[in-house]
């Protein structure tokens, strides 16, 4: 055996680092404990007969996904790290609680970048993107910390989700407020406009006075036609000197100068017909109705976007609560002997090779 290690000593090597890494594993390592929790995001939906503004606060399409990759980010960036550092002695327990060299914070006073990189190693967030779930493990040296940091990272999530939302609904706020004014002024314009058009005409409705008189004309062409046809009549036994005669034919042109007189009134060459005149109004019409509605609908939207800026829009709905370990679960110390011996003595053996391999080529 000796013979043997002097001949390979990387051997010699190879049989002391699988009995540090079995005794490490065995005797040294410190145990873990790892605190579960599964959830999800959802939007609580509140039934409000008035514009939908959730799209501008989720950004449509598949939100709930965007919104949890959002929430899991958030978990593990630097800012929820400074929260467990203030709110759950994050420093204090991963430096000062007895674990061995290879575990625990080795600075407790480690910089920020540092210690989120320790954080990152001790805190897992994974979305399931098939089941649609956030799985969140956090490990620690005691079974009670694991689950403090899993509760903290739950509520001070769904806080931070909750900002976001109403921050920007707030924003939103703002923003119709602004165009809630810009409409009003718009609409009292327009407004404004058709009541001095209709003061200036001296019609209430012109549409309505065009159909009117278009009855009139409709109803004097009837008896102008009924008196034309009696005249024809008459004209069968009668002279068109005849006292009847005369009055028929009086009584037509009467009937033709009124309706010459009602349809010039209706359509001429000048500028005050009233074609002309309802035309303008239905166009001065329209620009206001389209004002009234754009109004309402800023207004409508306005008191949707305030609900929105003051109710709870993210919800984290647990399905699995964080869980308090009974025993250490971590490390995996038979695993991990395994996997150590199974990578040293591969390397020894590729070390070996390329021994033979070089003793070959000098012979």
């Amino acid at each position: 055996m000796k013979h043997f290690l002097k001949k390979y000593p990387h051997w010699g090597l190879c049989f002391f680092s699988i009995f540090v890494v079995s005794f490490y594993w065995t005797f040294w390592a410190s145990d873990r404990f790892v605190s579960e929790a599964n959830v999800v995001l959802e939007s609580p939906q509140v039934s409000i007969p008035s514009l939908d503004v959730s799209s501008l606060l989720t950004g449509g399409g598949s939100s709930n996904s965007q919104d949890m990759l959002l929430l899991r980010d958030y978990l593990l960036s630097t800012d929820m790290l400074k929260y467990l550092v203030k709110n759950a002695d994050f420093r204090k327990h991963y430096a000062g609680s007895g674990a061995d060299f290879f575990t625990r914070l080795r600075d407790e006073d480690a910089p920020l970048e540092k210690l989120h990189e320790y954080y990152q190693k001790r805190v897992s967030v994974e979305l399931d993107s098939y089941a649609g779930v956030l799985r969140i493990k956090v490990e620690a040296f005691t079974p009670e910390k694991a689950h403090q940091i899993a509760s903290l990272l739950l509520s001070q999530g769904e806080a931070q989700m909750n900002l976001l939302g109403q921050r920007l609904a707030q924003e939103q706020v703002e923003f119709l407020e602004q165009q809630v004014a810009v409409l009003e002024k718009r609409f009292n314009a327009t407004r404004e406009a058709l009541l001095s058009y209709q003061n200036e005409n001296g019609l209430v409705s012109p549409t309505a006075t065009v159909e009117s008189l278009s009855t009139v004309v409709a109803t004097l062409e009837g008896q102008l036609a009924s008196l034309r046809a009696r005249r024809s009549a008459l004209l069968s036994y009668q002279s068109k000197r005849s006292s009847e005669v005369v009055r028929v034919n009086s009584e037509i042109k009467a009937l033709n100068d009124q309706i010459d007189s009602e349809r010039n009134r209706l359509a001429r060459q000048g500028g005050d017909a009233l074609n002309a005149v309802s035309s303008e109004y239905q166009t001065l019409q329209l620009k206001a109705q389209f004002a009234q509605q754009s109004y309402s609908g800023a207004l409508k939207a306005l008191e949707t976007t305030r609900i929105d800026a003051a109710r709870k829009l993210k919800q984290i709905s647990v399905l699995q609560n964080p869980s308090i370990s009974g025993y250490a679960t971590l490390p995996k110390r038979l695993y991990n002997i395994a996997v150590c011996i199974l990578l040293i003595l591969l390397t020894c053996l590729i070390l070996q090779m390329f021994a033979m391999i070089i003793k070959d080529h000098k012979d």
